[in-house]
């Protein structure tokens, strides 16, 4: 898709939900030594993760955050005229849509459309750019809740996913402003890297079967089953580098704004190497380019609104001008240029 640009919407207030269960990178794989895990967390930068609990899913997250953003925020429920739910780990596969019992369950008017969203690590940048699509269109206020546990298709005896995936929700407003500044989007595709992050079995392609759900072991010791994510590690590595500051570059050239005059660039947090990578090649200061990986580890679509409460959380300065930008399975890969001054970003919480 070529470039895409919006003059009515703003991102009004933000909420993130993380679990309560930390997970200590160095020990928790019944696979790797501790010496060994102790060599991925100096690579990937991922010292802890927080995983849910048995039986929560990524709408209870997102139900919690979006509770708390309405109430802070003041916003009459019967005002919000679009719900998106963005996760890879819905409640059901596929019917209902997780999106009609979150409309419910937070006491949203019958006239509210809803509707859930699927992609990668580059969703949150999809989904906020179809929520600025809305609001250009007509609608005043859409809630846009983004949640995944990713824990749940992750196998703790794989070498090269074990010690990467977190959980966690957020919910975000997004609103039509008089106001508003012009943001700008480009979302990009190729299809030819579907297999380099997969989930084999347990979809229409290759359903369950008595087969795939069993452990299976691998040439490099590894053990999972066809229900756990896999991953094409240094393909993954060669799209980033290839890709991201690229989309970035021609984001900013479509925007006909200079990258000194981006106050801050919250990338989906995949490794922390990656990052430092990123910001070489931009010629940016790292300050620039907040890191929450270390906490939360890679939570997928969740990684940028985490990073950006965590941000403030942290005693960071409000963002201004920012560049937003996911990248992952599909391959897909997007970036957005776009005011934040007008967002209240609320403390995060923690699910109970």
């Amino acid at each position: 898709m070529a470039f895409l640009k919006y003059s009515k919407a703003s991102i009004t207030g933000m909420v993130s939900c993380y679990p309560p269960n930390i997970i200590d990178n160095l020990t928790v794989s019944p696979l790797l030594t501790e010496k060994e895990a102790a060599k991925v967390v100096k690579a990937t930068g991922i010292k802890e993760r927080r995983f849910v609990s048995e039986g929560v899913c990524a709408s209870d997250l997102c139900a919690q955050a979006a509770e708390h953003l309405l109430d802070d925020m003041g916003i009459d429920r019967d005002s919000i005229d679009v719900l998106i739910f963005l996760s890879q780990t819905p409640d059901y596969l596929g019917v209902p849509a997780t999106s009609c019992a979150l409309q419910a369950r937070l006491g949203l008017s019958t006239e509210t459309a809803a509707f859930d969203m699927v992609l990668g690590c580059s969703g949150f940048i999809y989904a906020l750019s179809t929520a600025y699509a809305y609001v250009e269109a007509g609608a005043k206020r859409v809630l846009l809740l983004v949640g995944e546990t990713m824990s749940d298709f992750t196998s703790l005896e794989d070498r090269t996913t074990a010690l990467l995936f977190g959980d966690g929700g957020a919910a975000i407003m997004v609103e039509g402003k008089d106001t508003a500044s012009t943001s700008y989007f480009s979302l990009r595709t190729d299809g030819k890297g579907t297999d380099a992050i997969k989930i084999p079995s347990g979809g229409y392609r290759s359903p369950s079967n008595a087969e795939n759900v069993q452990l299976q072991t691998f040439e490099d010791g590894s053990r999972r089953t066809g229900l756990h994510v896999t991953m094409d590690g240094m393909k993954v590595f060669d799209f980033t580098m290839k890709e991201v500051v690229q989309n970035i570059q021609s984001v900013l050239s479509f925007a006909e704004v200079d990258i000194d005059d981006v106050d801050t660039f919250f990338m989906h947090q995949a490794n922390k190497f990656m990052l430092n990578m990123f910001a070489k090649k931009l010629k940016i200061a790292k300050e620039k380019m907040p890191i929450s990986i270390h906490k939360f580890g890679n939570t997928s679509t969740v990684s940028i609104p985490l990073t950006i409460t965590d941000h403030i959380q942290e005693g960071g300065h409000k963002p201004l001008n920012s560049i937003l930008c996911g990248y992952g399975s599909g391959l897909s890969w997007g970036t957005a240029y776009l005011d934040m001054s007008s967002c209240t970003l609320y403390k995060q919480i923690e699910y109970k």
